[in-house]
């Protein structure tokens, strides 16, 4: 590697520590709160939120994993094995973050649909065949190229890479050698968008619930006060319902919307095959894996019993500053008088 490159090089991983340790640092103390908010309150030890708790786990991974995507589209100088353990341990923390945000939204989406059903799901009756089901498949997924299915005796590796590595390419780290163009597309394409569709699929089909129910209550109010007259309360559930599709529709267009642009970016130059700037591809792959981890924190940060540890605690950590101050308060007054 020439003395460009690898300046080139340096000047993309600093861009990438600049933008992801805040973000990354972020994520894990949210999650971290979340998890002792959980794991304080013993009412809370449910199936149910034993899944919510694995899909932390899962987030507080690709919180930490967060600085090492972007790296993984910048050619560095690595051995085989380490050139596959860097490509393997983000994708495989991703697509299990992925899976367990499915199986969070499957788990509360049959909650409201079919609430008959819902005490005898699968996942209730056994708890760790669920668990199983949402870090295997990755799991088995992700080691595909260590077991064979990787570019790396390819010969058109190179084509589109950011930086060139040195003449000897064995030990040129790029992820068109771990991963093959087919990998790619049945990654994107046969499990994070159909994830992502079925994540809308299901939070629409429940806001389309929410709004028949609130109509129900509505005609019901109108049949036992006024009868056809719109009430204040009647307006008051439009307007909370109104907000809370507002709300809903605005956090899954920043949570996601950052990731869909992202891949398909990534696609049109990969079927292009030409070279992209570095910048824009560290800057797409940041907000992109960035925005989806706080999905789980607004679930989870909405969620008053999740936060009421922290909250407490944060309350008697205020209070007992707020009684020292006093105690000194009078202490130095005192001592000045004296």
């Amino acid at each position: 590697m020439d003395r460009n490159d690898s300046g080139a090089l340096l000047s993309g991983e600093r861009l990438i520590y600049a933008i992801t340790a805040p973000l990354s640092t972020s994520i894990i103390l949210a999650n971290l709160v979340i998890i002792l908010g959980i794991a304080w309150n013993r009412q809370l030890h449910n199936t149910p939120n034993y899944l919510f708790l694995s899909l932390l786990v899962a987030d507080l991974c690709t919180g930490a994993a967060l600085p090492f995507i972007p790296l993984m589209g910048l050619n560095r100088e690595l051995s085989s094995g380490s050139c596959l353990v860097a490509h393997f341990f983000p994708n495989f923390l991703f697509l299990a973050f992925l899976f367990n945000l499915v199986m969070v939204h499957y788990e509360r989406y049959i909650c409201i649909v079919d609430p008959l059903r819902y005490s005898n799901l699968w996942m209730h009756r056994s708890f760790p065949l669920a668990l199983l089901a949402v870090w295997a498949p990755p799991l088995v997924y992700a080691s595909l190229p260590a077991f064979g299915w990787n570019n790396w005796t390819g010969t058109d590796w190179n084509l589109t890479a950011p930086w060139s590595c040195s003449p000897n390419k064995t030990t040129c780290c790029s992820y068109r050698r771990v991963f093959p163009n087919a990998f790619i597309y049945l990654e994107v394409y046969g499990l994070v968008l159909p994830a992502i569709l079925a994540i809308a699929g299901m939070t629409g089909r429940v806001l389309w619930i929410t709004r028949g129910q609130l109509k129900d209550i509505c005609r019901l109010h109108r049949s036992l006060e006024r009868g056809g007259q719109a009430s204040d309360s009647e307006h008051r559930l439009n307007l909370r319902y109104a907000r809370c599709v507002v709300v809903v529709s605005m956090t899954f267009l920043a949570c996601w919307v950052p990731q869909l642009i992202y891949m398909h970016v990534c696609i049109a130059f990969l079927i292009s095959d030409t070279r992209w700037s570095s910048t824009t591809h560290i800057a797409l792959s940041c907000t992109g894996i960035g925005s989806m981890a706080v999905v789980p924190l607004v679930l989870g940060l909405a969620n008053r019993q999740y936060t009421e540890p922290a909250y407490t605690l944060l309350k008697k950590l205020r209070d007992r500053w707020c009684k020292g101050r006093r105690r000194r308060g009078p202490s130095e007054e005192t001592v000045g008088n004296v």
